[in-house]
């Protein structure tokens, strides 16, 4: 096999800063070992998340210059518009400024006490919208996901048999609304099946259940369907990413993923009476019905953008890289999350630090151990990120314990990569001297961004 290429070039760069090891013990310690905490320009490769941190193509940086800042009715808006029904046949698309405001207002519209919404794995900000509503947040992946070693095609999937039994014990009436993640970011980058999605599609209709689509990464994951799934291998990313489309009721997308740019999202949906609703509380929180927080310059971005992500070639290179880092990590005897996902490499904390348990959180301070050593900022999503306390205050563990080290796409060569293999090997080969870490302060919501650690001794 050749050499898998960058399929664009380099116009502009951004120098890096290196830090000696030295250093980064202090920046790490001063950080209270949170990534969240250290200044961008302390990162020599920075893995923290896929959001937001691309680079965009001279296409998208040329319909910058292009967009229409009129308050309402802006031109950029129509192109955004046209672009996303496009690919996902919606008749209403609803710009917010990123993701999370999708969801926010979903949620608020959908949610609420006594409500179950059900998924195949929430992320943080998904599962922190939904219970900030009243609702609560129900995790139903398949069997193969939960395990890290096992390769499979399509770990991603929601367990069809679960969600059929949870309806029947909680009624549909308590269940407005089942998201899928596409590809599944919780749960290791993993795709989603199309017959996944018909079947789940299935059950909600029978049970008067709105189906959304939570689109991140829907181009990453009609890449996997492509490439796994029989009878896909001649369709076009666009036309599989209509056909995913056309069994939800709705979406929410951060264009910060499979848009490449810096900030913006949307919501789209087939209802106007919920979109009435929506409408309202967008005007409310984020702006008018044709800007929604954005700028016209960000709404041509996203249009670009949305195109640019369906071309194969890319696609390849995306998901060869993601590829090569977890093979290059597996021939070194270091436990990851297989096969390799779309966006990230994620690393199974619990087998490599055995030594740690969950309630000193062994995926943070694998976090901390590759900053450390070589100034990867990756993100924990262990107990840290999803644990809950019982009763008496103790911890209840989450399912896994990963450490995500999320790709930016256009942004990083091959070198850079070998780089961040070298570093983890490292770090793995001294893996017993790694500390566990004690929390010393967290916020009631979200607390992985802005907690406190420090090291046992």
């Amino acid at each position: 096999m050749k050499t898998i290429i960058e399929p664009f070039k380099i116009k502009s760069v951004e120098p890096i800063h290196f830090t000696t090891r030295e250093e980064r013990i202090k920046i790490i310690k001063d950080a209270f070992y949170n990534p969240f905490l250290i200044r961008s320009e302390d990162v020599l490769i920075d893995l923290l998340t896929d959001s937001g941190t691309s680079a965009m193509s001279s296409a998208q940086w040329a319909g910058v210059m292009l967009g229409d800042e009129s308050y309402a009715g802006s031109n950029s808006f129509y192109r955004f518009e046209k672009s996303v029904k496009e690919i996902t046949d919606m008749p209403i698309i609803i710009p917010t400024h990123q993701g999370r405001a999708a969801e926010k207002i979903l949620f608020t519209v959908i949610g609420g006490k006594g409500k179950y919404i059900v998924s195949n794995t929430l992320f943080d900000t998904t599962r922190a919208n939904i219970e900030y509503s009243g609702a609560e947040g129900i995790d139903l992946l398949c069997s193969e996901g939960k395990i890290p070693s096992l390769v499979a095609p399509f770990k991603g999937n929601i367990d069809t048999d679960a969600f059929e039994k949870f309806i029947r014990e909680k009624g549909s009436e308590s269940i407005p609304l089942c998201i899928i993640t596409v590809t599944n970011n919780s749960g290791g980058g993993q795709p989603v099946s199309m017959q996944n999605i018909k079947e789940i599609k299935s059950l909600c209709k029978k049970n008067n259940i709105l189906l959304f689509i939570d689109a991140c990464r829907f181009a990453e994951n009609c890449y996997f369907i492509k490439k796994r799934e029989s009878g896909y291998e001649n369709s076009s990313i666009q036309d599989i990413a209509r056909e995913l489309f056309s069994y939800a009721d709705g979406c929410t997308m951060s264009a910060k993923k499979d848009a490449f740019c810096n900030i913006g999202g949307f919501l789209a949906m087939r209802s106007e009476e919920l979109a009435v609703q929506c409408r309202n509380l967008l005007i409310i929180t984020e702006g008018f019905t044709t800007y929604g927080g954005l700028a016209g310059r960000d709404l041509e971005a996203i249009a670009i953008g949305l195109k640019e992500v369906m071309e194969e070639d890319y696609l390849h290179y995306r998901i060869r890289s993601i590829e090569y880092l977890t093979e290059k990590l597996t021939a070194a005897g270091v436990p990851v999350l297989k096969p390799g996902g779309g966006h990230a490499v994620y690393l199974d904390a619990k087998e490599m630090l055995p030594h740690i348990p969950p309630n000193l959180y062994p995926a943070q301070a694998l976090v901390a151990a590759l900053y450390v050593e070589g100034g990867v900022r990756g993100v924990e999503i262990g107990s840290l990120m999803f644990g809950k306390y019982d009763v008496n205050g103790n911890l209840i563990p989450a399912m896994m314990e990963l450490v995500r080290l999320a790709i930016p796409r256009r942004v990083y060569t091959q070198s850079h990569i070998d780089y961040v293999a070298e570093v983890i090997i490292e770090t793995f080969n001294n893996r017993e001297k790694i500390k566990g870490l004690k929390i010393e302060f967290e916020a009631p919501v979200l607390r992985h961004f802005t907690a406190k650690l420090k090291e046992t001794k």
